[in-house]
């Protein structure tokens, strides 16, 4: 299939990337589960390597080449100058390319836990930003499955796959419900649940990371508010990082880093 050149912005077949949100694409027609946007050849290659579909790409003329080789050829590749290209998107494809891809279905969360020893749940962090410090993180130090409560930003926004390095796409995920539910099936798959968080009762790191237990699912909060009553109430510890020079807390992504890499030792 040949490079379809931009001329019309006005053009239906450039709907995935005129300003459309993070939640349109998710709620995108036509789509079984919706769409996410790729950000830059690395992060396609990586959802193409995680199987995930692509349904248009959209690339500057210096990456033109790399995209088709990507995507091959039964998938719609656009180009045009950057000004133009920048006007349909609304943002400067600084990375060179971008490519509405579907989304796959969510796993269960029994399927994501069942061999697991690391996991990680997030509840209700809502900075895009974080969420995908946090992946990288994971990707990085070593965990084997994120979790993320309801009100959690979605990993698949831009923002959050853009700030993992498309991590996102190679970590597996999925949504929890409530804690009644989500306690009932880590306890029945033997996690210990460890909660960051700074209450009374709470013990160091240090000290739960030397005896840690085999399965543990790390915890952590929302900017700011931190976790809620029913997380820690669910908890079988509470872990805090010790600090010094008067300061009681880290940025939820640090946390999630130094929790990770303590207990990986």
């Amino acid at each position: 299939m040949p490079v379809i050149r931009v001329t019309d912005l006005d053009d239906p077949r450039l709907a995935d990337f005129a300003h459309r949100t993070d939640v349109a694409l998710k709620n995108g027609s036509r789509t079984e589960h919706g769409l996410y946007i790729a950000e830059s050849a690395l992060v396609l290659e990586r959802a193409l390597r995680a199987g995930h579909s692509p349904r248009a790409v959209l690339a500057l003329g210096g990456t033109v080449d790399e995209a088709v080789a990507l995507v091959g050829d039964d998938v719609d590749v656009f180009s045009g100058p950057g000004e133009l290209l920048a006007e349909l998107t609304g943002y400067i494809l600084h990375r060179g390319l971008i490519a509405s891809m579907h989304r796959p279905a969510l796993p269960p969360v029994s399927d994501l836990i069942a061999d697991a020893r690391r996991i990680v749940i997030l509840e209700n962090v809502v900075d895009p930003t974080n969420v995908g410090a946090i992946f990288r993180s994971v990707a990085a130090i070593g965990a084997d499955a994120v979790l993320v409560t309801p009100r959690c930003s979605d990993p698949f926004y831009r923002r959050a796959i853009r700030v993992s390095m498309g991590t996102v796409l190679q970590v597996p995920w999925t949504r929890v419900g409530d804690w009644a539910s989500t306690r009932s099936l880590l306890t029945a798959a033997g996690f210990h649940i460890a909660a960051l968080a700074l209450t009374d009762d709470a013990v160091s790191l240090r000290s739960f990371a030397a005896d840690a237990p085999e399965r543990v699912a790390l915890v952590l909060g929302t900017e700011g508010e931190g976790l809620t009553d029913e997380a820690i109430a669910a908890a079988d510890t509470v872990v805090q990082i010790p600090m010094a020079h008067g300061i009681d807390s880290l940025n939820v992504a640090a946390t999630a880093a130094v929790a990770m890499y303590a207990l990986a030792l």
